[in-house]
């Protein structure tokens, strides 16, 4: 979408955003049938026409904002213009939101595997895992403990790709996942337009609830509700009967994360009965109805809807549950929700604190981080082995210890509630013996322990470390096997840190020429290899948004590697500018610039956390509500802590579809 304003003043007046269109942008935009990117504004005639377009509206804060238009080659908007610009923009969509009640639905979906062990082991109250979760990256030995507000110095951790030891856990017996649940473009894998449930996952599903209660593990050692559930009691008969309804009227209120009504448990409790009828004891019988339960609709399916008039409470616990804990609510949740006050202020509040204090946080940083920062991507980095020869020293690959840095460095910001800029710049980092040591001399040394890592907290005396944006692993997941691309890092950071994914590439961009001396044999730098891409007219739209920040990270090799110079003696160059108005010379004058846009970070991170939260893409409609996250988040120095309970307490998490 291009947007021509050659201007470079704009006027007080109160409609100076429409004067503007008027003035210097239909001539690229109406004017002679001329219509860029699909957008004539020649047919904007008032601020009531701009406001039934809303996604246009969300697409004009977003280039102005962003310093994308005008254009380069056109006269740059002084910052008072664009930021007068920007408000009203802001001001007329925050009045159709708050008049139109626009908020989106969230889509009915099943839980995904992730959520579904949780789930269970939280219903069934078990010591163990129910299946291996491969996606989990990160394995604790006991130091996560948020209600202490600290981090130890030292922590010690498993990762699943360093060895299947690492991640071997207590886990029920003979009992599989399904298979892992795809990721939505730009998105994370609980987001509800990707979780259907088809008649044969359905199967699956119960084979799957089947094994579960049939495992030779699943006993009174391992599952904390057996003698309350599982266990035969000593009511013959009538009473008896009476059992088998309390005890199935407290399971699937549990289960179904509501009150439920007679006539439904009054169906569960006649298929019990029939199955002790026909000769099954006590304990078997209510193993095949907990399966019956495990693969329920009603236990399978989050969906924000109310049921025979039942307050949406209990929808706001689930979905505050499955945010934080990504399980289902527990007996405190619903307690509340059945009473009625969950949703108010105070009481909502004080179960947030509660929630960020409980050790089943641990979830949300095993699930959010890594998707966030699509650190998957670091599995399957393969640096070339005659370039880096040292990276897979001892038969592991280095990317291996750079997975878990970032992933500790985001649980310390949260649990120690530290301002979350610091995944931007940090002077502390965790990092094992090998990272430590490949960090400042590009080598690994040292042995791997069979099933954990020792990390320990260091400080930082320099700011090219510190932070996400310079960690090693990002650095490696975003090279190719030889070099660093700077178009996948400033995609990465477009996507990551700016939450604004760039479009896709043309498909018919020609290849830079691959080899592994292809630097060394090149005169020619990285940024001047890629130079013709920004002379295409459909790439350099892009280009303009993505370079600067690629590049300002071509200081770090294909490898994390601190460099000044490539192979073929050429200086790096990682100077640019950051939304065409702060200045960079350096990795840390960029980290600077980025710390001086504080807002624009928090609503972009925010952005990530409350789509994680509610399933959901974000619409133009979540927008005014991401303004006043970033504004209570500035009131309290943009603590993670405050900044999840804005979000919560906003307007979209806590709206409820009529």
């Amino acid at each position: 979408m291009l947007f021509s304003f050659g201007i470079t003043s704009v006027s007080s007046s109160e409609h100076s955003v429409l004067k503007m269109f008027g003035s210097h942008c239909v001539k690229c935009h109406g004017e002679g049938g001329k219509v860029k990117g699909k957008v004539n504004l020649l047919e904007i005639k008032t601020s009531a026409a701009l406001s039934k377009n809303i996604d246009l509206l969300q697409a004009l804060i977003d280039v102005v904002n962003n310093g994308e238009m005008p254009p380069e080659g056109e006269p740059e908007l002084k910052s008072i213009d664009r930021e007068r610009v920007v408000s009203e923009l802001r001001g007329i969509l925050n009045d159709v939101v708050s008049k139109g009640r626009l908020i989106p639905k969230t889509p009915i979906r099943r839980m995904n595997r992730f959520q579904y062990n949780n789930a269970v082991k939280d219903l069934l109250e078990l010591n163990v895992e129910v299946f291996s979760l491969p996606e989990k990256m990160m394995r604790s030995y006991g130091y996560f403990d948020p209600a202490s507000g600290k981090i130890p110095d030292t922590v010690h951790v498993g990762s699943r790709p360093l060895g299947k030891s690492q991640m071997i856990e207590p886990r029920l017996a003979g009992v599989g996942p399904f298979p892992q649940d795809l990721r939505a473009e730009h998105g994370f894998d609980n987001q509800g337009d990707h979780l259907s449930l088809s008649p044969v996952q359905m199967e699956d599903f119960y084979k799957l609830s089947q094994s579960i209660v049939n495992s030779d593990t699943f006993t009174a050692k391992h599952c904390g509700i057996w003698d309350d559930f599982f266990a035969e009691p000593e009511e013959k008969g009538k009473e008896l009967d009476q059992v088998i309804h309390k005890r199935l009227s407290k399971f699937l209120r549990s289960a179904f994360r509501r009150p439920v009504t007679s006539e439904l448990v009054a169906r569960y409790v006649k298929n019990v009965q029939y199955r002790i009828a026909k000769g099954e004891s006590f304990t078997r019988a209510m193993k095949d109805i907990a399966s019956v339960v495990l693969c329920s609709p009603r236990f399978l399916y989050l969906y924000d809807r109310p049921i025979n008039g039942v307050d949406d409470d209990f929808n706001l616990a689930s979905r505050l549950s499955f945010f934080l804990w990504g399980s289902i609510p527990d007996k405190e949740l619903l307690r509340l929700a059945e009473s009625k006050t969950l949703s108010q202020k105070e009481i909502l509040t004080a179960q947030v604190e509660r929630m960020l204090g409980d050790k089943r946080l641990k979830r949300f940083c095993d699930s959010f981080p890594a998707q966030w920062l699509q650190l998957e991507r670091i599995i399957t980095s393969t640096p070339d082995r005659i370039m880096f020869p040292t990276f897979y020293a001892n038969a592991y690959r280095t990317s291996m210890h750079m997975m878990l840095e970032p992933l500790l460095l985001f649980e310390t910001i949260l649990v120690e509630n530290r301002p979350v800029y610091e995944l931007i710049d940090s002077n502390f980092s965790y990092r094992s013996s090998p990272l430590s040591n490949w960090y400042k001399n590009g080598k690994r040394t040292g042995g791997l322990p069979p099933t954990r890592l020792a990390y320990k907290r260091e400080l930082l005396t320099s700011r090219r470390e510190g932070g996400v944006i310079t960690n090693a692993a990002v650095m490696t997941m975003t090279s190719n096997p030889t070099r660093s691309q700077p178009i996948t890092r400033g995609a990465w950071m477009l996507t990551v840190i700016f939450n604004n994914p760039p479009e896709p590439p043309p498909a018919d961009v020609p290849p830079l020429t691959e080899s592994v001396n292809a630097e060394s044999d090149n005169p020619l730098t990285i940024r001047e290899r890629l130079a013709v891409h920004r002379e295409r007219s459909d790439c350099s739209g892009c280009h303009v948004k993505i370079d600067p920040l690629g590049f300002a990270l071509e200081n770090y090799g294909p490898v994390g590697a601190w460099r000044d110079s490539y192979k073929n003696g050429r200086k790096v160059d990682s100077s640019g500018k950051l939304f065409r108005k702060h200045d960079f010379s350096s990795i840390e004058e960029f980290k600077d610039a980025i710390l001086a846009e504080k807002p624009r970070f928090v609503k972009a991170f925010s952005g990530h956390m409350l789509s994680f939260a509610l399933g959901r893409k974000l619409t133009a409609t979540d927008l005014p509500a991401l303004e006043i996250i970033a504004d209570e988040a500035k009131k309290k120095d943009y603590r993670f802590q405050p900044l999840l309970k804005s979000i919560i307490l906003s307007e979209p998490f806590l709206n409820e579809p009529k």
